[in-house]
């Protein structure tokens, strides 16, 4: 009952989190938007697409920016990720001194790295590769060897390393663009037509307002989908990676079974796309299946 309470809580934590970030992010835009005047789009005489696609980049590029950048700090809150500033056993230490030679090897600077309670699961964040974050759960260090975590710690290094975060910042602001600008393109051509013979009409009718809105989510699974199709790639990347780290791709083969056998722990939406294992669903998963990933590594050369 206390786990499920405490579990019960730490996922209230997240859901407030992220609808306080979220809220925070719109009104941030809203107000870039208005200030640079590319929210009046939609004028009298007509759609004014070069205004259109303006907002669709503040929108689609400003959103995924700010949440790249707060992507640390909101981490440690919504996990209550415990950094090792100084550690206190000597597990701890070796996790330090695993992330240090990692980094070096892998010409980064040195990242934060920190623990948090849970289910067995790790993570990478952060905006800039020098000043990353490295997590890993409690679960996950008492149910792995100390190869299989260092594979894990290569891994997530790796993520760094590739630059991971930044590129699929800049995915999710194309395809954020690309929603916000084609769902009001389309909103604005069926209000047009079903107001055709409106000769009084001034303004967008509701013709626009539920095409935009129905399109918004529409268009929005169709790009969260392309969105997972990279990140399941990178997976495979940052796999490999790992294994160049370590000069041996037997600990990370090692590590994905044994994660095979496990119940991965949840992961806050903000960090999710760079756990070691997640994601709903074949099309919408952040990661590939295990047996894939264990799969490729076996047939690297």
């Amino acid at each position: 009952m206390l786990r499920l309470f405490f579990t019960f809580g730490v996922s209230m934590k997240r859901i407030v989190l992220l609808v306080l970030t979220n809220l925070l992010v719109v009104v941030v835009l809203g107000i870039v938007a208005s200030v640079l005047g590319v929210n009046q789009f939609l004028t009298g005489s007509g759609l004014n697409l070069g205004l259109l696609l303006g907002y669709a980049l503040v929108i689609g590029f400003g959103g995924a920016f700010i949440s790249l950048l707060i992507s640390k700090p909101l981490a440690k809150w919504s996990s209550g990720v415990r950094l090792i500033e100084q550690p206190q056993n000597a597990d701890e230490a070796w996790i330090v001194q695993t992330v240090q030679r990692l980094a070096q090897q892998a010409g980064i600077g040195m990242p934060e790295v920190g623990i948090f309670d849970g289910e067995p699961n790790a993570f990478a964040t952060g905006a800039f590769r020098d000043s990353a974050l490295v997590a890993v759960s409690t679960g996950l260090l008492q149910g792995m060897t100390r190869d299989e975590v260092e594979a894990v710690l290569g891994h997530e290094v790796a993520h760094i390393a590739n630059g991971d975060m930044v590129t699929m910042t800049l995915i999710q602001g194309v395809m954020n663009t690309f929603v916000v600008f084609l769902s009001r393109v389309i909103g604005y051509a069926v209000d047009s037509f079903l107001r055709k013979n409106d000769e009084e009409r001034s303004g967008p009718g509701i013709g626009y307002y539920v095409t935009t809105i129905v399109l918004d989510i529409v268009l929005g699974f169709a790009a969260a989908m392309v969105v997972a199709w990279f990140s399941r790639q990178r997976e495979f990347r940052a796999d490999a990676g790992a294994a160049q780290l370590m000069g041996n791709r037997q600990p990370m083969i090692n590590a994905l079974a044994r994660l095979g056998g496990m119940t991965p722990g949840e992961l806050p939406k903000s960090v999710a796309a760079f756990g070691i294992a997640g994601g709903i669903g074949q099309l919408f998963s952040t990661h590939p299946p295990i047996e894939e990933r264990i799969a490729a590594l076996r047939q690297a050369t």
